[in-house]
């Protein structure tokens, strides 16, 4: 009789907890709510898909928390001592007339702040203050701020957008109401500022949408009207990013990170047109431009005509740009292609772009790399200098504003959702605090996971009481049969690869939810680009893995010419590297035969982007093609074609994630 009354209980306790639960599919999230928890998007703006939490509420863990431990003790976090612009005798952006002042400071501390915002370190949150209270006692009467950098008399407005995302990130993390009196006066000065005179110069007028970003920002805080008007203003003036075929310019850093500014208008005008735009431009470069792994395309300073090949490469500033664009494209369209295309960038082609101890990092980097020295390529590269070698003390734009790449990465993990849940769009060992469900529970999400060199992720939720709400999981659209345990149970519902699953029910505490993405191996094929092929793992590029030759030099004899350092900065602690391949790189893959996995152990400093801690390794088989070569431009040279000559003999070559090859061929021509 006890034994009949157990399993009585057990059959309607799980008939319960079935009844209570919905697991479903969802291509996009409600997106007629508001979440009741945090700031959404207010009348009359566009609703958002998700909801950024504030700055602090993610402490990343694993792989991600060493990448940060990096930046760190690396160059962004001690460029304070090396760039002639952020000394602070004489610094524009602390004294009115100094000599130091345009987008330097606000490029480095935007990374510099949010990391410190992050690692919770006192003496860099020290420093972080000591430059934003500068910044905020530079506000003049009328509101401007800031260093008066004049183009053609007409103020350069362009630095000034960059400080708003600093304050902004700031203000999250502190609640200081002086940002919100500090932005609203700027913002209120921007609308006395003549049409004649507003965003004329190149870098501005590309770039209006940061500035608009951050009007979204303020007005959902303080709901001022005037920042209405202000909208408008700055679209009318900005770059039109909206024609169906040109660009108004084709830099690479420009393309990355202005082609959202229709989409962020579109906000505020719910003209669907305006967010296709942005839609066109990220297909328009590619298509041109990017038949090339990593997610980026080729624009080495500019994109030209007849320089496609996976040889030309993309600044750092670009990869980081790009980054925080796919993050605000994210939030405005829900759209799960673009929390893949930032990982893309994330894990292919932004680690490469920085020495593994992050303290230097090079200008340009291609996912066909085969030489990283400090000669003038052009016009092989677009703009001449040496653009290739690892130097802290140079290429001084991506010198100073590399280090917002992780740490914006980082806060975008875990978003709330309009319907008061939660989503976990881009996966990384983590621990994120959220309000939830209709009372604002906070709650605890501990993720698990060494992905994207894994394939399982693992939640585990900490909640002070029973709260119902729904939790969202991005499914990968390369990924085959997806499945997801809730508290050890495999869930009946099949995963659709490229939509979310939605899991509603009442969690407590302790719950988990482990997520299964299998990753399997593909191939790509650019046909532009001589129907060369990359070969993916989930999603992770391979690479070949080249051995890689390390050469010293002293920094300041190597830098560009531009380059601007103080004048105790010790050059023997930050040298340069040149990396030289010590191995062949110029092989076909030979694509009918199997490629291999072999899994190696977790790095036991959680760094696997490098050649030595890489834990996976892929064993295929290649063939010599001797005319590929290195060119007339000292560069690797164009892929060959599909007939070239290559060796009888097939050797066994190694393929590594593309995210730990400073040198690499990335993009393969095929052999039999």
């Amino acid at each position: 009789m006890k034994k009949t009354f157990l399993l009585l209980s057990l059959t309607l306790s799980m008939a319960i907890s079935a009844k209570n639960q919905t697991v479903e599919m969802v291509k996009r999230l409600p997106g007629a709510s508001y979440n009741s928890h945090y700031v959404s998007n207010r009348s009359p703006l566009q609703p958002q898909q998700f909801i950024k939490l504030p700055v602090g509420s993610i402490q990343p863990e694993g792989w991600l928390l060493k990448q940060l431990e990096l930046q760190k003790d690396g160059l962004n976090g001690h460029l304070g001592e090396i760039s002639a612009w952020l000394q602070k005798d004489d610094n524009a952006w602390l004294k009115t007339g100094g000599k130091w002042g345009w987008e330097e400071v606000p490029y480095w501390l935007r990374g510099y702040g949010n990391l410190t915002y992050l690692m919770k370190d006192e003496a860099m949150l020290k420093e972080t203050k000591f430059w934003i209270e500068g910044i905020l006692k530079s506000q003049r009467e009328d509101g401007n701020f800031g260093p008066l950098v004049l183009n053609n008399g007409k103020q350069d407005f362009w630095p000034n957008m960059i400080v708003l995302w600093i304050v902004q990130s700031y203000y999250e993390y502190s609640n200081d109401a002086r940002i919100l009196d500090f932005m609203t006066k700027y913002c209120h000065y921007l609308l006395t500022v003549s049409d004649d005179d507003f965003l004329s110069s190149y870098w501005e007028n590309s770039r209006g949408g940061d500035n608009l970003w951050s009007v979204v920002w303020l007005y959902n805080r303080t709901g001022d009207k005037q920042l209405l008007s202000l909208a408008d203003k700055i679209h009318r003036n900005t770059a039109d990013w909206t024609k169906s075929t040109q660009l108004p310019n084709w830099h690479n850093v420009n393309v990355a990170q202005c082609f959202r500014e229709p989409a962020t208008y579109y906000l505020f005008k719910k003209d669907t047109a305006l967010l296709e735009a942005s839609y066109n431009v990220q297909s328009l470069i590619r298509r041109a431009f990017g038949q090339v792994p990593g997610g980026m395309f080729g624009a080495d300073e500019n994109a030209r005509i007849g320089f496609f090949d996976p040889r030309q490469g993309t600044e750092t500033c670009g990869f980081v740009e790009q980054m925080a664009s796919d993050q605000i494209m994210l939030l405005i369209s829900g759209d799960p292609y673009w929390a893949e295309n930032c990982e893309d960038v994330a894990f292919n082609s932004y680690p490469a772009a920085m020495m593994p101890d992050y303290k230097a990092l090079r200008y340009i980097t291609s996912p066909n790399h085969v030489v990283s020295d400090s000669q003038d390529h052009h016009p092989g590269i677009d703009n001449s200098g040496p653009f290739l070698a690892m130097n802290p003390f140079s290429s001084r734009c991506c010198q100073h504003n590399h280090g917002f790449g992780w740490p914006y990465y980082a806060e975008h993990l875990v978003l709330a959702t309009p319907d008061n849940g939660l989503a976990a769009v881009m996966y990384s060992a983590c621990k994120a605090k959220i309000k939830v469900g209709s009372k604002g529970t906070e709650v605890t999400l501990h993720e698990q996971t060494n992905y994207p060199f894994e394939e399982a992720v693992r939640f585990t939720l900490s909640t002070p009481s029973k709260v119902r709400f729904p939790m969202y999981l991005r499914i990968p659209s390369w990924c085959k049969n997806a499945s997801v345990k809730i508290n050890g149970k495999q869930e009946a519902v099949t995963l659709v690869a490229g939509e979310y699953a939605r899991i509603e029910r009442e969690w407590t505490n302790r719950d988990e939810v482990e997520l299964m993405i299998p990753m399997d191996l593909s191939m790509r094929q650019w046909q532009a680009n001589k129907n060369s092929v990359s070969v993916n793992w989930g999603p992770l590029t391979l690479s070949l893995k080249i051995e890689e030759e390390y050469k010293q030099l002293d920094s300041r004899a190597t830098a560009i010419g531009d380059s601007k350092w103080q004048e105790n900065a010790d050059a023997s602690a930050w040298p340069t590297y040149e990396i030289y391949p010590k191995t062949p790189w110029n092989y076909a893959l030979v694509t009918s035969l199997p490629i291999q996995i072999k899994r190696k152990n977790w790095p036991a400093d959680n760094n696997p982007f490098t050649l030595g801690n890489v834990p996976l390794e892929f064993k295929a088989k290649g063939r010599i093609v001797p005319g590929w070569i290195i060119d007339e431009y000292g560069l690797c040279g164009v892929l060959p074609y599909e007939n070239a000559r290559k060796s009888d003999r097939i050797d066994e070559i190694t393929l590594v994630p593309m995210g730990a090859a400073r040198l690499r061929i990335s993009s393969f021509p095929t052999a039999k």
